[in-house]
C-alpha cells in the first residue's frame, strides 16, 4: 500500500503527526487536581504527554478532575495518547494530580 508517511529500513510506515500550532499546554501538578485551561481543538487526534513528577491523569470535559484512583503516569516518559476516535467521544481536557509529595509540571502537545 502506498503511503506518504516516513518509512523505516524495512519499508514499514512510521506513523508521524506534526505538532499543532498553538497546541502547547502546561499544567502544574500539585496536591490539588488541575487541568488545562484551554480545551483541545476539535480536530486534535493525539496529545503527547510529559511529566516531571509522577502523576495521576484523567481525560474528560471542562470539569474533569483527577484523583489518586485514576491512571498513574510516571515521570520522565514521553507518551502519545489518543483523544477519541470515530466511535469514541472526543476529550477536551486533561486533569492531573501529583502522585508523590513533590510538585511538578506536565506538558501536553496537541498533534494533527
Amino acid at each position: 500500500m502506498t503511503t506518504l508517511m516516513p518509512t523505516d529500513s524495512n519499508d514499514n510506515a512510521i506513523p508521524a503527526l506534526r505538532l499543532k500550532q498553538g497546541g502547547a499546554h502546561h499544567i502544574g501538578a500539585s496536591s490539588a487536581s488541575a487541568r488545562n485551561t484551554t480545551g483541545f481543538a476539535d480536530d486534535t487526534k493525539i496529545v503527547s504527554l510529559y511529566a516531571t513528577v509522577p502523576v495521576f491523569v484523567k481525560f474528560g470535559g471542562s470539569t474533569v478532575t483527577a484523583a489518586n484512583t485514576d491512571h498513574y503516569f510516571p515521570a520522565g516518559l514521553y507518551y502519545d495518547i489518543a483523544l477519541g476516535g470515530e466511535q469514541a467521544a472526543h476529550y477536551t481536557h486533561m486533569a492531573v494530580l501529583r502522585a508523590g509529595t513533590t510538585d511538578g509540571d506536565v506538558y501536553l502537545s496537541e498533534k494533527e
